[in-house]
This record gives structure tokens, sequence and C-alpha cells, in this order.
């Protein structure tokens, strides 16, 4: 170990610190949905108290309480602030942190560990927002989203149509010629499969694309790249090998914007979810119904639920106003044809970048 090696662990560490600095923000302003109060006197001697109790070593229990007490006078500053908290799925610099910025950059991003979770946050109202892929122009629908969308009690306030391209990126002592092994999620991966085969790179899964980044700059493998969004390269020190990996260049992810209560201003874009009764002609009783009353329809999607052969439900988008007259006679037919029926939310159109 020489002087360049000890400041490489150091520069490791003091990035491991602030990722942890930065997750308890964000639970600090979590919290500020369970309590009624910002400051709480009592908790925060608690908390001195125990950081003087863990300290050992060369943290002495002054230092650790005196880090602590600015950590705590900072999180009291972003919970007085009271930001709109917006879920999404997955590590810092997922396109769906992309696309929650996209949305509304005032609020605060909240990663969550699954799209299950984005759920439970907007339901339970500890997230104001949550926001979830559920198209790619490539690879089709997000099923595990969509099955969420039909059981949830949850309402669409908005959609974003985020451009996605991908990257190869590698640690910045990577020699590009040396790289066998191409870390990311399985969709990406599917996605620039002609670049992999084309270099004779192998494609290995991870849960996500920026998680793979994360675990790039934390476990550095020797010989190992992974292939995320450019955000990705900044938040995680990693250089560009290669930019735009992906086969196809038009590759748009459609996200969903959740929320507890549905949109309070006029939308121009509809989406409902409905199952029909299993008889000839039920499905098309319901778009006759769109198509009578002259109705664009944007999307039609199945879904199967519940494990069962022939259990589907549908999604179906369209343009329109909730609060125009003809859509509300429309859905008024449509909701007596059906034997489900679900209006998911009136929002504003995203048009396509």
């Amino acid at each position: 170990m020489d002087l360049e090696g000890v400041r490489k662990q150091i520069d490791r560490i003091d990035f491991e610190v602030l990722a942890l600095l930065n997750r308890r923000m964000e639970l600090a302003l979590t919290s500020r949905k369970f309590k009624n109060e910002v400051l709480d006197e009592e908790r925060e001697r608690v908390v001195l108290q125990a950081a003087a109790a863990y300290a050992h070593g060369q943290v002495t229990p002054e230092f650790s309480q005196s880090l602590l007490s600015m950590v705590m006078t900072e999180s009291r500053k972003l919970q007085e602030a009271d930001l709109p908290l917006l879920g999404f799925q997955g590590e810092h610099g997922a396109n769906s942190e992309v696309a929650a910025t996209e949305f509304r950059p005032e609020m605060a991003p909240i990663p969550m560990e699954s799209f299950a979770d984005v759920f439970d946050g907007v339901e339970a109202g500890y997230l104001d927002f949550g926001i979830v892929p559920v198209e790619n122009s490539l690879g089709g629908m997000v099923s595990q989203v969509n099955e969420l969308m039909a059981t949830r009690s949850v309402h669409v306030v908005g959609e974003v149509l985020l451009p996605v391209h991908h990257f190869l990126l590698a640690l910045p002592e990577t020699d590009y010629r040396d790289i066998r092994v191409v870390v990311s999620h399985p969709q990406a991966l599917a996605q620039c499969r002609e670049f992999l085969t084309r270099h004779k790179l192998e494609g290995r899964p991870f849960y996500d694309t920026a998680g793979a980044a994360k675990m790039l700059f934390r476990e550095r493998p020797g010989g190992t790249a992974v292939i995320a969004g450019e955000s990705c390269a900044k938040l995680y020190h990693l250089e560009v090998i290669k930019e735009k990996v992906e086969d196809h260049l038009d590759n748009v992810t459609r996200f969903l914007v959740l929320s507890g209560k549905p949109l309070a201003e006029a939308g121009n874009k509809c989406s409902i979810v409905f199952s029909t009764a299993h008889k000839a002609g039920a499905l098309f009783g319901i778009l006759e119904a769109f198509a009578g009353g002259a109705l664009n329809l944007t999307r039609i999607e199945s879904v199967p639920m519940g494990g069962r052969p022939g259990n589907y439900v549908f999604f179906l988008d369209f343009l329109g106003s909730d609060q125009d007259v003809q859509v509300q006679q429309v859905l008024a037919e449509v909701r007596g044809k059906a034997s489900k029926f679900r209006f998911l939310g009136c929002y504003k159109r995203s048009r396509r970048p």
C-alpha cells in the first residue's frame, strides 16, 4: 500500500459516508409525514446520547455528538421546507429518477426497493407521489407494474415519456481492452445484445442499471463494465467508454405518476382498467362505445390476473377529459357493460420528445 492507495480508500469511504447521509436525510423527510412537529427535543437528546455511547477508536464522543448535531440541524431545515416526496424504484441514477426529475424537478426523489414499495408509500400517504414505468417502445409492457395498477387504490396524475439511452461505463483505471464482462438489468442487456455480441462481451444480469453502477464503484471487480444511464457516470465516479450502445436508438419508456388523490386541474388524457364477461362480443361492445363517442384510443393492453388461464383485465388509454360530457357518457356506457371497471385518472398528456 502507498499514499495513492490509501487516498483511494479514503475517497471510497467518503462516498459511502455521503451516500448514507443522503439516505438519512431521505428517511428524515419521510418521517415528517408521521409527526405533527419537526422538532422533537426528546428524540434529539436520545440520538446524541447514542452517538456518544457508540463512539469508539479515533472517533471521540464529543466529535460524534457534534457531527450528529449538525446532521440533525440540516435535517430540520429539510423537513421545514416540506418538499413533496416522489418515490421511484431503484437506486439513485435510475431512469425512474430521471423521469421523476422531468415531471417535477422541485420534488424530493425517494428511492424504493420495489415497485410494490412505491405503491405502498402512495397508498399510505408517506409518499406524495410515485412514478413507475408501464411500457417501453422496445420491451413492451412492464407486467409487474400493470398488475399492481389493476389492484391498488392509486390515481394516475401524470405521465412522462423518457428517451432511454444506454452507456457503457467503467472504472477510471480500467483499460477498455481488458473488459470481458458487462453487468446490467436484463432488459438493458437485451436492448444492447448486438453491441455485446459484436465485441464478444459477456452480459451478466443485475437487478437495476443504476444498482449495477453502484456495485461497480463499491466492489471494483476487474475486467468489468456496466450498462447504465449517463447520469450514473457522474454519480458513481465512472468513465463513459462508449455512448448509446443500444441496438435501436428510438427507445422510449412511458412512466405514469401516481398519487393518493386525483389531479385537481383538467387533463386531456385518461386511463381506465376493466374486465369483461367471458362471452362473445363483450370486448367489442366496450370498444364500440369509444368508437361511437369518437374517442381516440392510445393504448389497449390485456394483463393476466390471479394466475388463472383466461382471467384478464384490460388497460385502456384515450385522449379526452373526464370533465367533457361526451367522455362522461362513454365512460358511463363502458361501466355498464364491463364486469369490473375503475377509472385510474385524467392527466395532462406528455408529448413524445
